[in-house]
């Protein structure tokens, strides 16, 4: 009973990269493009955005298409991007000297990027 629950269970392969130097919000601008797409498809919007999301995306794409590849013998042509999100990661405060011996605030922010993806 178990093997059949397992042969009908929808496997999806995920990647995921941790602390990278943008903004949250300028990295799910990117994931919206791709969300739901082919991951060819996806793997072509992202060759052709000019942001610096989608470089960062289009790596962890990449890992997730390999990870359901070899660790799950999926077929690469029948893959979609099931879920992709992206979550705030720990911001780094730091300070920029101004006139008169003063500092202003600013905060480095970071993301977790997370790209899911399953066979049709």
């Amino acid at each position: 009973m178990d093997a059949v629950k397992k042969e009908t269970a929808k496997l999806e392969a995920r990647a995921m990269v941790r602390q990278v130097r943008i903004s949250p919000t300028k990295v799910r601008q990117v994931l919206a493009l791709i969300r739901g797409k082919g991951a060819e498809e996806a793997m072509t919007i992202l060759r052709f955005s000019p942001q610096k999301a989608a470089r960062i995306v289009s790596k962890v794409l990449q890992s997730a298409i390999a990870n359901a590849e070899h660790n799950y013998g999926m077929d690469t042509d029948k893959l979609r991007v099931l879920a992709a999100c992206a979550d705030q990661g720990p911001s780094m405060k730091r300070f920029r000297p101004v006139s008169m011996g003063r500092a202003h605030p600013y905060v480095h922010r970071t993301s977790h990027v997370t790209v899911t993806v399953a066979e049709r």
